[in-house]
């Protein structure tokens, strides 16, 4: 295989094993193994404890000791043993610890595998810019292909979906050790761990633009995964009003038009930071939340599964215009020397802390509308919608930026 075609298959088989089951796994332990809303929350808050610290840990020991795609290969081979080990639980004491295990070996893949193929496409002369978003958008193809693989095979609320994902991991962790070789850096280029972790860019404080630009971010990073954590057990919740709705009987097919919107959304960054400045693109994402939420709140797989699907549309302007715009703000405001940490920091905000309060608090959110296990979804849509209302409202006010518009990205 040619070196992209190789890239490709690393990115998809990258977000396969998590499409497999960030999305689904969320309904499985609610209606099959009957856990509260917080133990959900808290058993998807580790991908955010795990994201403060081992990309950083990881990052640093493939600069400095192991070959990169070495350690890429590792962390998935185990990540995909303790999702297979998983498979096999059923108490939520014993899920916690393994997922967490898993969390802290699957986040930092995210960034080893970026590493890999920058690395790769650089060594044989490739423009990164130009050559790595091809690539990268197999990622997501893959992430809605396991959606949909599971849910065709109807796995979507039993533990076979974690056997799809372990074998996949296994699967990618050999693959992994095919890949260009990526050696340690030398001592001089190496990263710092105050560094790997951002720490180094927290100078960015004194800065009030900026203090307020994370505050948010860390606010809005609490909202990224809740549709995730609870969408399969809304939908699911319907099998009694609407058991032969294509939302119950296809959960995943109708969630997964979500990463579909996420792909196409990507593509419209560039103009509209170009035409509105970061700060309207930031409250573009911010109302979008708060529709992706409320639709929720007042649609159903029935005479509803219209509300529903402009749900998923509106989910990649919500999620891309955030994430990504963010990220393109934070690389343009701080300094060269520190963009790195810029970046890094930018992650702990939002899929660190953020991840981590968003998964607790949802959590009890969903338990405190919860009746007898009867879940008042209306109710719960209705609250995170009036969160992302809310920082609607004070967003423009605190962030003072004025878009300049020749200040624009290529």
């Amino acid at each position: 295989m040619g070196l992209k075609t190789r890239l490709i298959a690393m990115n998809f088989l990258q977000f396969f094993v998590w499409g497999a089951w960030l999305i689904s796994l969320g309904g499985y332990m609610i209606v099959t193994l009957n856990f509260t809303g917080v133990q959900v929350g808290s058993i998807f808050s580790t991908m955010g404890v795990a994201s403060l610290f081992m990309p950083a840990i990881m990052g640093i020991i493939s600069d400095r000791f192991f070959n990169a795609e070495r350690v890429l290969g590792v962390c998935h081979i185990f990540a995909a043993l303790l999702l297979l080990a998983a498979s096999k639980i059923t108490d939520y004491p014993t899920l916690y610890i393994i997922m967490l295990f898993n969390s802290m070996l699957y986040m930092p893949t995210i960034a080893l595998a970026n590493t890999v193929s920058y690395n790769a496409l650089e060594r044989k002369g490739f423009n990164i810019v130009k050559s790595f978003p091809p690539i990268r958008v197999w990622g997501t193809i893959g992430f809605i292909a396991a959606m949909w693989i599971v849910d065709f095979l109807g796995w979507t609320k039993n533990a076979n979906q974690l056997y799809v994902a372990g074998g996949a991991g296994i699967l990618l962790g050999l693959y992994a050790f095919t890949m260009p070789k990526r050696p340690p850096l030398k001592i001089r280029d190496a990263r710092s761990l105050a560094n790997s972790v951002g720490l180094d860019a927290f100078v960015l404080f004194r800065n009030k633009k900026m203090a307020v630009f994370f505050t948010v971010s860390m606010f809005l990073g609490a909202a990224l995964q809740i549709t995730n954590l609870f969408g399969g057990a809304f939908l699911d919740d319907f099998k009694t009003m609407y058991p032969h709705s294509f939302g119950v009987q296809h959960p995943n097919l109708l969630l997964s038009i979500s990463q579909i919107s996420e792909t196409l959304f990507i593509l419209t960054i560039p103009f509209f930071l170009q035409k509105f400045g970061i700060k309207k693109v930031m409250l573009l994402s911010i109302f979008a939340w708060v529709l992706r939420f409320g639709l929720f709140g007042i649609g159903n797989p029935g005479n509803g599964l219209y509300l529903l699907v402009f749900s998923m549309i509106v989910y990649g302007m919500a999620f891309d215009f955030f994430n990504i715009s963010g990220s393109l703000f934070v690389e343009r405001e701080s300094d060269p020397k520190i963009r790195a940490s810029a970046q890094g920091l930018f992650m702990i905000m939002t899929n660190g802390l953020g991840a981590f309060f968003g998964g607790i608090l949802s959590g009890w959110v969903v338990d405190y509308f919860t009746t007898n296990g009867v879940r008042d979804w209306q109710s719960i849509w209705f609250s995170f919608s009036g969160y992302a209302l809310v920082l609607a409202v004070i967003f423009p006010i605190i962030f003072k930026y004025k878009h300049i518009k020749t200040d624009i990205v290529e």
